[in-house]
């Protein structure tokens, strides 16, 4: 579903992605550990065309990033959702959806809250009231309202609770049962070996380490990582 071939990007002469290269299936949870700046964002922004890659190339579901049209086939959730506050939850699921090209009734996208655990009596208060768990929940019933099938996300956990990070690996979990990909940028060690199908370590713009997450516990992720870095 996701495929990047040795991907370069440089800022001002400074290298931000070195011959980056890596697949990701349908089903599958790539968790992307490494340090501010080891261009973690970048990547996730070249495939979401944010950003023009210097060379290589970036596929989604077939699709050449910067030559066929890929917006389709992607969402992102960012590490603070960007919604609208003074709007509902159901509000901006509407809205959101609308300017993706869908028209749900009022049921269907209850239904997309309700697929994301977002509590019933949350759905019509304005999100300036919702925590970031709870925001992030709206984003993700955007991407199922969007049937994006691959969900990118930076520092989806960050500053979320225990319980609320529990809460998102269950839904997390439960979109790759349904097949879709989810590509993931995080510091959180232990919750990527928990989440993950892969982890990749990223160094100064190198993909330095690949390894499946069932071959590795938390303990033994985090002295491979401080010795990776």
């Amino acid at each position: 579903m996701l495929k990047a071939i040795n991907i370069t990007k440089s800022y001002n002469g400074k290298v931000a992605l070195k011959d980056v290269s890596f697949e990701v299936s349908k089903g599958e949870i790539f968790c992307l550990l490494g340090q501010n700046g080891a261009g973690k964002t970048t990547t996730i922004n070249i495939f979401l065309g944010f950003i023009k890659k210097d060379g290589g190339q970036a596929f989604v579901g077939g699709k050449e990033v910067g030559r066929d049209v890929i917006n389709e086939l992607t969402a992102y959730i960012p590490e603070m959702v960007q919604l609208y506050g003074n709007l509902s939850g159901i509000e901006n699921l509407d809205f959101f959806s609308r300017l993706a090209g869908f028209k749900y009734s009022t049921s269907e996208l209850e239904a997309f809250l309700t697929k994301t655990g977002l509590q019933e009596e949350a759905y019509h208060q304005r999100l300036s009231s919702y925590s970031k768990g709870m925001r992030q929940k709206v984003g993700i019933a955007v991407a199922l309202a969007k049937n994006a099938e691959a969900i990118f996300m930076d520092e989806p956990t960050s500053g979320l609770d225990p319980k609320a990070t529990a809460e998102f690996t269950k839904i997390c979990k439960e979109l790759a049962k349904m097949g879709k990909v989810i590509f993931m940028a995080t510091h959180d060690i232990f919750n990527a070996v928990e989440l993950g199908t892969t982890i990749g370590i990223m160094k100064e713009g190198v993909l330095v380490q690949q390894l499946k997450a069932n071959e590795i516990n938390a303990s033994q992720l985090n002295q491979l990582y401080l010795e990776t870095i």
